[in-house]
């Protein structure tokens, strides 16, 4: 199972790693460790797929699946329909699913609490890092956060409705889109989560480097293929 460890300073206590789409059983276009179970793979291939993520990292509980719909709201202790979730103690495998979004991983440096963040353009707008981090109750400069694998800014183009709507709320957003050749705007998806999390007083923000649209081997994209499966990143407090 290829999984992808964050390179960030957290706790030893605290437990991280974001999935690619390498080490299931699912065949395409889910193949093959789709962990989706909405995306129309045969269901009994995405419990295998998700016993075996919950084998291979040893998982004190079952990963907790939200309904993501690109809101704000913030799950604690149960899953429901939520775009992040936080856990003060072990017990709680917080985890959010993503295909060209943008997974948030957060600890604080004490390594008493966590979160997981599900933001595309919309969940980002609408202010759910900043829900997340104010449901953790902790000054920003003792939270560290993992930018796992999303969109790039060479592939993720959006309309001017979308840059027009981000510089309204902050104007120094602009360094984040650039003009693309067909007319649009190439969204940096990674510096606009930075932006929103530095406002928060958070700056030790770790990660960024991935981009799923162009790395299909590794990773599912919506924006690329359509029909995909999904991949989760997960983080909780060791027992």
């Amino acid at each position: 199972m290829d999984l992808i460890l964050p390179t960030w300073p957290a706790p030893p206590n605290v437990h991280a790693c974001a999935t690619t789409r390498a080490g299931g059983v699912s065949t395409e276009p889910y193949a093959s460790l789709n962990l989706g179970d909405h995306v129309g793979d045969d269901p009994a291939a995405v419990a295998e797929n998700r016993a075996r993520l919950c084998r291979e990292l040893a998982l004190p509980a079952e990963p907790l699946w939200l309904t993501q719909v690109h809101g704000t709201a913030v799950a604690e202790g149960a899953g429901g329909c939520a775009d992040a979730s936080v856990a003060f103690g072990p017990g709680t495998v917080c985890t959010v699913m993503t295909a060209d979004c943008l997974p948030l991983l957060l600890c604080d440096r004490a390594g008493t609490r966590v979160a997981a963040v599900h933001a595309g353009w919309r969940g980002l707008l609408a202010g759910v890092i900043e829900a997340a981090v104010a449901r953790l109750d902790t000054p920003g400069a003792e939270l560290l956060v993992w930018l796992g694998p999303a969109i790039g800014p060479d592939a993720f183009e959006v309309g001017e409705e979308v840059r027009a709507a981000f510089l309204a709320e902050d104007g120094g957003a602009a360094g984040a889109f650039r003009p693309s050749p067909a007319g649009r705007w190439l969204a940096d998806i990674y510096a606009l989560a930075r932006r929103r999390l530095a406002r928060c007083g958070v700056n030790a923000v770790y990660g960024g480097e991935l981009c799923t649209y162009h790395d299909a081997e590794r990773f599912y994209s919506y924006r690329r293929d359509g029909v995909t499966g999904r991949m989760a990143s997960l983080i909780w407090l060791a027992v």
